[in-house]
């Protein structure tokens, strides 16, 4: 005897069921809330990162969410054969690819060196823009599938002693609009996130680093975020809620930029 359809599954328009979704710098701060978030609404996750031990307890915490086929890929991906070795292992198409690991540096623009730059753009740009043309080679990306890329607020406003890094998550957003219109005749959606301050391990080395780091926290007119603040957009972002949005960038803020 069926059930009547009152009884029917909720409509759930953000469900990851049935996705495998690929997170970069998975094993700490956005990047492990992200992971975490996907397992949660039923995407099978691929993590990665270039720790250890830190994408070890990542992996266990995502078998603790489901009993799905999680997996972790140790890979530096700034290096192209860490890049062929996450491809190589991801084993079939995708359908979420999530670009989180990035580093910031912080130093003034008179101060930087050459290396600095280069550092920051090999990280931040080259790393996700070439390991997606990768998957993107190798039709790993499923149709209809979402690529998303973290970009900052720092792409949006101008901070003093960030000017390297900035330029790096510009370069991020730029980007994505132009691949956004390369891979709409799939149905695949290219968008960006723009976070501010949130609570990560970052977060405690910038109030290290900048003098008036305190001064900077009273500008967010509702405070500064928390991990699971991007992890829950970007749910959005991969999730068939999206469907009508690409070549976007969400800038999450608390406010700091309609101040």
């Amino acid at each position: 005897m069926s059930a009547p359809t009152w009884m029917a599954e909720p409509f759930n328009p953000f469900t990851l069921a049935g996705k495998r979704v690929l997170v970069t710098g998975a094993s700490s701060g956005f990047g492990l809330a992200i992971a975490l978030a996907c397992a949660r609404m039923g995407a099978v996750v691929i993590a990665t990162g270039r720790d250890a031990g830190r994408l070890g307890r990542t992996l266990e915490q995502l078998h603790g969410i489901s009993a799905l086929p999680h997996t972790g890929v140790l890979a530096d991906l700034t290096e192209d054969s860490g890049r062929a070795a996450l491809v190589e292992a991801l084993g079939g198409e995708i359908h979420g690819l999530v670009h989180n690991a990035g580093t910031s540096l912080i130093c003034p623009t008179r101060l930087f060196s050459e290396e600095h730059l280069r550092t920051l753009h090999r990280i931040n740009v080259e790393a996700p823009m070439l390991l997606t043309q990768k998957i993107l080679r190798n039709n790993l990306m499923a149709n209809g599938g979402s690529i998303l890329f973290v970009a900052s607020i720092a792409a949006h406003i101008g901070v003093a002693g960030v000017g390297a890094y900035s330029g790096t998550k510009a370069a991020l957003i730029a980007m994505a609009r132009c691949l956004a219109m390369e891979v709409c005749k799939r149905g695949i959606r290219v968008n960006c996130l723009a976070p501010g301050l949130a609570n990560t391990p970052l977060l405690e080395q910038a109030r290290k680093c900048t003098a008036a780091f305190d001064e900077q926290l009273k500008r967010y007119p509702l405070g500064i975020g928390e991990p699971e603040d991007i992890a829950n957009a970007t749910v959005f972002m991969l999730s068939p809620a999206s469907r009508w949005v690409t070549g976007s960038t969400l800038v999450m803020d608390g406010g700091v930029t309609i101040g």
